[in-house]
């Protein structure tokens, strides 16, 4: 396995395009590194940059300690697996995934001894003989991972290999590849714009929004320490809400948003006052409570069983609750509610920049 750092790349495209910008990255050896972000934002060209698929405008990639800028895919020690499965429909399992070691020469031991252990760890033994016809998507996707497994690379690199699957099998997928991580010690670069995967694969994530790298950190610290705006927001399902207005003094500390006056937390120290901010608070960090607060009218009702989305409107501003159980409510009905002194956030208006620690 390997270390793979990235310093300062940046792609540029003809017209001055820029789909990455500066990217500063550092996978440690064994570790498991999620890119994540909406479409367009970069990631795919980063990890594509790594792979040597994409050359690199500016800046270095070194794997293992060799800086691989102008060195082929084929010889930097990576394998990749790519949204589409790209198996040869007239080759079993078997074949598919010993094709690149007879490319490279391998003995046929060896070669037999790669694919029986890839499929024993993937669980497709009994799957060696099929066609691709005859497979899953779910199944393909294993094979596409055996085919990268007998490589023994340095380092596996995932451009979002879920996106065609469902979403119960997107799930266990998941749990695959997660369980494989563990099993084979590898240094893995994933790519995939849903933060629900990031959240529940990666090691440490990378958020990208417009080509730059936005924050580098481990799950729980994206979500409890976002340091702007576009994480708080991006990372989280349901989304953080935001405010824009002001903090002001009401008979104790309130938020200001058009015409809404929001109670804050008695004992919650403010950043600063009376200036343009952005209030963020998590659906799940809001209380119902039965009088008190403030209150905010049900406009749609969503119960799940374990848990009840409430989407109410502050001012004109949809605001989402998540509330666990079962909740006596129904629409246009008045909730009362609080926030949580620990968990507010504020981010300045004009930079998005967080305020708050």
């Amino acid at each position: 396995m390997a270390r793979v750092v990235l310093e300062q790349v940046t792609k540029e495209y003809p017209g001055g395009v820029v789909a990455a910008a500066d990217v500063n990255l550092d996978v440690a050896d064994g570790e498991f590194v999620v890119l994540v972000g909406p479409s367009g934002c970069g990631k795919s060209t980063t990890l594509r940059m790594v792979a040597g698929l994409e050359s690199i405008t500016h800046g270095s990639v070194s794997i293992g300690g060799r800086i691989v800028n102008d060195i082929e895919p084929r010889d930097r020690d990576i394998a990749m697996v790519f949204q589409s499965y790209a198996l040869y429909p007239h080759m079993s399992v078997r074949d598919n995934m010993a094709f690149g070691l007879k490319l490279r020469g391998m003995p046929r031991s060896e070669i037999a001894t790669r694919v029986s252990d890839a499929a024993k760890v993937l669980g497709i033994g009994e799957l060696l003989e099929r066609k691709p016809r005859a497979l899953s998507g779910g199944q393909r996707q294993r094979v596409a991972l055996g085919r990268a497994i007998v490589r023994d690379p340095a380092v596996f690199l995932f451009d979002e290999p879920l996106s065609n699957l469902d979403a119960k099998m997107r799930v266990q997928m998941r749990t695959e590849i997660s369980r494989l991580h563990h099993h084979l010690k590898a240094t893995m670069i994933y790519v995939t714009h849903d933060q629900v995967e990031a959240m529940t694969m990666g090691q440490r994530i990378v958020v990208m929004e417009g080509g730059k790298v936005q924050q580098v950190d481990t799950p729980l610290n994206l979500y409890a320490k976002p340091v702007n705006r576009f994480v708080a927001g991006f990372i989280g399902s349901p989304a953080m809400n935001f405010l824009e207005g002001e903090i002001v003094q009401d008979g104790g500390l309130a938020f200001r948003s058009g015409n809404a006056l929001v109670p804050l937390p008695e004992g919650w120290s403010p950043p600063r006052h009376d200036e343009p901010a952005v209030l963020g608070f998590r659906p799940e960090h809001v209380d119902l409570v039965s009088t008190g607060g403030f209150a905010a009218p049900v406009q749609v009702l969503e119960p799940l069983g374990n848990e009840t989305l409430l989407y109410t409107e502050i001012g004109e501003t949809p605001v989402t609750v998540r509330a666990p159980g079962i909740i006596a409510a129904a629409v246009d009905d008045q909730v009362h509610l609080t926030l949580r002194r620990d968990d507010i956030h504020l981010f300045d208006l004009a930079t998005g920049a967080a305020l708050t620690a």
